[in-house]
C-alpha cells in the first residue's frame, strides 16, 4: 500500500500537477495519433512544454513585482486580513491530506475523461495545476465534514470529474465570442467570474455600441503605447508610484522602504524600485502571451489526433491566460476593475457583512486579480467593449472576495490558516459541497450525488442546446474578426497597406491571380 500510494504522489506531484508536462504528454498522444515521426513527436512535445514553462516564468515575474507592490497596499490601507492564496493553503493541506488528495485527483482525471468519451462533453481539461487545488479543496471540505477517506476519494474523484468537463462546456458560448470557434475552452477554476463577466457584458452594452478596448484610438504622438507591453508596463508603473507615495506618507521611511527585497536607500532609490517592478510587470505579461502562441502552436494541431483516437471532437480546456492575446488592453482593464471590485468588497466586508454573519475580511491578493481579472475583462470586452471589461473585471473582483469570505466556513480547521483558495469555482462549489456533506454521512452522500448529477445534466443540456446550436451571447456586435462593430460611434479604417518586397535576382515568376 506504502509503495502504491508513493507513486500515486509521485505521478501527482511530480507529473500530473506540473501543467507544463501535462500538456507535453497530451501532445506526445495526440501527435502519435497523427502518425508523426519520432522527431516531430520529441520536437512538438518538447516544444509544447517549453511554451508552459514560459507561461510558469511570467507567473513567476507576475507574482515577484506584485508581492511590494501587495505590501504597500495593505500599509496604505491600514487593513489585517485573509489574502487568498491557492498555493499556500494547498501545500498546508498537504501534510494531512497528501495521500487522499493524490488518489482523489488521479481517479478524477480517469472519471473526467471517460465522461468526455461517452458524453457530448468532450472537454480534456489540462490545467494541471488547478486539478491539485481542486482535488485538495474536496478533501478539505468533505473530510472536515466526517466523511469516511473511501467516500472523500471516490465521490470526490466523481464530482472533480464531472467539473472537469462540465465547467468548460458552461463556458464555451463566450469562450468561442472571444476565439471565434470551438478550437479551445477555458479550463480555470474561476469559470462562474468569466460567464458573469460575460453576461455582464452584454447587461451594459445591449446595443453592440461600445468598441473594442482593442480599438482604443491613440493619438499619434502616443502611437507607442499601441504596443500592450508598453502600455501594461507604462500603467504599472503609474499604479506602483501612485500606492508607494500613499505607503510612505502613511508608514514613514523606515517602514516603507521595507517593502523591497533588501529595502531602499533613500526616498530617490525607493521610487525608483517602484519604476523598475512596474516594468518587469511588463516583462512579465510579455513573455505569458508567448508562451500562450507557443503552447497553442503544438497543442491544437496535437488535437487532432486524439479527437480521432481517445475521444472523437475533443477540445482542449487551458488556463486563463489563453485568452489573453486576444483582447490584451482588456487584461490590463480588467486586472485594474477587478482589484477595484476587490477593494470595494473589502469595505463591504469591513462596515457591513464582516460584523452581521462573522466573516473575515478578505485582502485583494494581486496575483488572484491580475489573472483570473484579466481574463474576465476579455470576457466581457467580448460582449460588452469597453464597458464589457471595465463592468466584468468589477463583477469578478466582487465574487472573488465575497466567496472566499463565505467559503472559510466550511474548512474545518484551515479556516483559521490566514489564507484560503481564491477563484470563484473554489468558492461556490466548496461552499455547496461542505455545507451537503455536513447533513451527515448518508445523507450527505444523496446530496453530493444529486448535486453532481444535476451539474452534469445542466453541462450537456447547454452543449446540446445552446453550444451546438451555435448561440451567440452577443448578438448585437459584430463577429469576432470582422471589421467595424455594429452601432460603432466611428466608422472603420481601411486596412493598412503596404509595399510589396521585390523577389531576388533569379526567383521563378510567380502565377497570376485567380481570374486573370
Amino acid at each position: 500500500m506504502n509503495v502504491l500510494v508513493t507513486v500515486a504522489e509521485f505521478l501527482v506531484n511530480e507529473v500530473l500537477s506540473v501543467p507544463a508536462y501535462l500538456i507535453g504528454i497530451i501532445t506526445a498522444i495526440g501527435l502519435i495519433a497523427l502518425r508523426k515521426s519520432v522527431g516531430q513527436v520529441a520536437g512538438g512535445a518538447l516544444k509544447a512544454v517549453l511554451g508552459f514553462l514560459l507561461i510558469g516564468a511570467g507567473a513567476t515575474l507576475v507574482t515577484a513585482s506584485l508581492t511590494p507592490l501587495g505590501v504597500m497596499i495593505q500599509g496604505a490601507l491600514g487593513a489585517q486580513g485573509v489574502v487568498p492564496t491557492n498555493e499556500a493553503i494547498a501545500g498546508i493541506a498537504q501534510e494531512e491530506f497528501g495521500a487522499q488528495v493524490a488518489w482523489l485527483m488521479i481517479l478524477g482525471f480517469v472519471v473526467a475523461i471517460l465522461l468526455a468519451r461517452f458524453t457530448p462533453l468532450r472537454y480534456v481539461f489540462l490545467t494541471g495545476h488547478h486539478l491539485l487545488f481542486m482535488a485538495t479543496l474536496i478533501t478539505i471540505v468533505m473530510a472536515s465534514a466526517g466523511m469516511p477517506t473511501v467516500v472523500v476519494v471516490v465521490l470526490g474523484a466523481v464530482l472533480l470529474g464531472i467539473l472537469m468537463v462540465a465547467l468548460p462546456a458552461l463556458a464555451q458560448p463566450w469562450t468561442r465570442r472571444i476565439t471565434g470557434d470551438d478550437s479551445i475552452a477555458i479550463g480555470h477554476f474561476g469559470t462562474a467570474g468569466y460567464i458573469a463577466a460575460g453576461a455582464v457584458g452584454r447587461l451594459v452594452d445591449p446595443k453592440g455600441r461600445s468598441r473594442s478596448t482593442e480599438d482604443l484610438k491613440v493619438p499619434e504622438s502616443l502611437r507607442f503605447l499601441r504596443d500592450s507591453m508598453v502600455a501594461t508596463a507604462l500603467s504599472m508603473v503609474l499604479m506602483y508610484l501612485v500606492v508607494a507615495v500613499a505607503y510612505l506618507a502613511r508608514a514613514g521611511q523606515e517602514t516603507a522602504f521595507g517593502a523591497f527585497e533588501g529595502g531602499a536607500t533613500g526616498v530617490g532609490n525607493y521610487l525608483m524600485q517602484s519604476v523598475t517592478q512596474g516594468l518587469q510587470f511588463g516583462i512579465a505579461v510579455a513573455v505569458i502571451l508567448f508562451g500562450v502562441r507557443t503552447i497553442l502552436g503544438e497543442l491544437v494541431p496535437a488535437f487532432q489526433g486524439i479527437a480521432a483516437k481517445v475521444v472523437p471532437g475533443a477540445i482542449p480546456a487551458l488556463d486563463a491566460p489563453i485568452v489573453f492575446p486576444y483582447a490584451q488592453n482588456a487584461v490590463l482593464i480588467g486586472f485594474l476593475s477587478s482589484f477595484a471590485g476587490g477593494l470595494v468588497g473589502l469595505l463591504v466586508l469591513g462596515v457591513w457583512l464582516g460584523p452581521v454573519l462573522g466573516l473575515a475580511l478578505i485582502l485583494p491578493g494581486l496575483v488572484p486579480h491580475f489573472f483570473t481579472g484579466g481574463a474576465a475583462g476579455v470576457y466581457g470586452n467580448a460582449t460588452g467593449g469597453r464597458r464589457g471589461a471595465v463592468a466584468g473585471g468589477l463583477v469578478n473582483g466582487l465574487l472573488v472576495t465575497f466567496l472566499p469570505a463565505l467559503l472559510l466556513k466550511v474548512l474545518g480547521t484551515f479556516g483559521s490558516a490566514n489564507t484560503t483558495f481564491g477563484d470563484t469555482d473554489f468558492g461556490w462549489f466548496g461552499i455547496l459541497i461542505g455545507y451537503s456533506a455536513r447533513a451527515g454521512v448518508l445523507p450527505g452522500i444523496v446530496l453530493l450525488i444529486v448535486l453532481g448529477a444535476v451539474l452534469l445534466g445542466a453541462a450537456i443540456l447547454m452543449q446540446r442546446r445552446v453550444v451546438d446550436t451555435g448561440w451567440d451571447p452577443s448578438p448585437a456586435r459584430a463577429p469576432v474578426g470582422a471589421g467595424a462593430q455594429a452601432g460603432a460611434e466611428e466608422p472603420s479604417r481601411p486596412a493598412t497597406t503596404h509595399p510589396r518586397v521585390a523577389p531576388p535576382v533569379g526567383a521563378p515568376t510567380p502565377p497570376p491571380p485567380p481570374g486573370e
